[in-house]
């Protein structure tokens, strides 16, 4: 009984440290998309993943050209919000929607061309999104 003791108070230790050791989970890990620090949040399970915005000021996208990468078969899901009024052509699908202050669009459409192509404010002229499809 003497020796039982002191052993169970190990073995309780040892369980004790590794369940409530630091480290090893980085769920919620710093990580770099584009030199811009952002935070791994833990999805939960059957959530879908936040839909990437493509946010317009003055005309020009906020934090540069936006790249949108899908695979091919997946369906290619993005919104515009914007503070000016022109057209969005998501080139080589040839998709247009009006998009005005107040008033966000949502593409969503299935990747079925692989390549790199264009979004771009129309009238304007003006690139805000690469979208980039992979084979």
């Amino acid at each position: 009984m003497r020796i039982a003791a002191p052993v169970v108070v190990i073995v309780i230790a040892i369980v004790l440290f590794i369940a409530l050791k630091p480290g090893g989970d980085d769920s919620n890990s710093s990580k770099t998309n584009n030199g811009v620090a952002t935070t791994a949040e833990p999805q939960a399970p059957g959530k879908p993943a936040a839909i990437p915005n493509v946010q317009v000021r003055g005309g020009k996208p906020v934090g540069g050209i936006k790249d949108l990468t899908f695979n091919k078969g997946d369906t290619v899901s993005f919104k515009v919000t914007s503070d000016v009024a022109d057209e969005v052509h998501v080139h080589g699908y040839d998709f247009h929607k009006d998009v005005a202050p107040g008033h966000p669009i949502r593409f969503s459409f299935p990747a079925k061309i692989d390549g790199e192509f264009v979004v771009e404010l129309e009238s304007r002229g003006e690139q805000i999104a690469s979208l980039k499809v992979n084979p």
